[in-house]
């Protein structure tokens, strides 16, 4: 089996609507395939009514979360998505992202980059906005040569002048909320620069109630994944991969590349089996 765990879609800031990213995964010889927009489960239903034969959807979400006042990402696969609290907690996070979105158009009009919220709007479309829509603005205005450009100390990069920043959970709480809905937290990409999260932190989260660990992930050199894979094992947690494919879009900032497309990086069979195990209760 070949099972890819982390996909983007145009219900956040892939460039393929859920039911295309569907298509090519089943092109590309996928057997399971998550759909994990950032903070929303909007193009699950999509997906679903398209999902050609003999390909399985595992349907999740990639939840921004906060560890000492840095983004980090915690995957969260096949909770109910009618919880109150993890749908109050990921509406909070989509409304900041407006907010935040805004702040930033604001700063970069003062730095006369020439973007305007209208066309920010018009590129996220109902996507959760964030970001890498306003670096597509920015390559349209002219500001910046590339998406990866905008993704800098000069624009809206972490920290940089136009940056703003946003509200999120902290990761132990987050963790929480995704268990209490009956899903699998997995933390994303833990060693991706600027993501990276401490190997006591893992060990915390762990007791907390963390499902896994993203080891397999284009990021991770293969050093990492090494010792992720054994920091995984023996902490009981599940090792899990997925290309982070956005469709055409190559990620910026900490996710930097083209990645690896669809498929490029899986979950292992047995792995995904205890997945499964754990979201239905028969497993730890």
């Amino acid at each position: 089996m070949r099972i890819d765990l982390h996909v983007h879609s145009s219900a956040s800031d892939g460039t393929d609507a859920p039911a295309e990213v569907m298509r090519r995964a089943a092109a590309a010889g996928l057997d399971v395939v998550a759909l994990t927009d950032h903070d929303t489960r909007a193009g699950v239903d999509e997906a679903r009514a398209a999902l050609p034969a003999g390909l399985t959807l595992v349907p999740g979400m990639e939840l921004s979360c906060d560890l000492d006042g840095r983004s980090v990402h915690l995957l969260a696969y096949l909770f109910d998505p009618a919880d109150p609290d993890l749908a109050a907690e990921a509406g909070l996070v989509r409304d900041d992202r407006v907010n935040r979105a805004k702040g930033m158009v604001a700063r970069l009009a003062e730095l006369g980059a020439g973007v305007t919220w209208e066309q920010v709007a018009a590129i996220a479309g109902d996507a959760v906005v964030g970001r890498p829509h306003i670096a597509r603005a920015l390559v349209a205005s002219g500001a910046v040569a590339s998406t990866q450009d905008a993704f800098t100390g000069d624009w809206i990069g972490d920290g940089g002048r136009a940056f703003v920043g946003r509200y999120a959970p902290g990761l132990v709480r987050a963790v929480g909320l995704v268990r209490a809905a009956g899903g699998v937290p997995v933390l994303a990409h833990p060693r991706s620069p600027g993501y990276e999260i401490p190997d006591e932190v893992i060990e915390e989260l762990a007791g907390a109630g963390l499902g896994g660990i993203e080891v397999f992930h284009f990021d991770h050199d293969a050093a990492q994944r090494k010792r992720l894979a054994g920091l995984a094992a023996s902490l009981r947690l599940i090792a899990t991969g997925g290309s982070d494919d956005h469709g055409a879009y190559a990620p910026s900032g900490a996710l930097a590349g083209a990645g690896p497309g669809l498929g490029g990086e899986t979950t292992p069979p047995r792995e995904y089996e205890r997945l499964l195990s754990i979201a239905t209760g028969s497993g730890q």
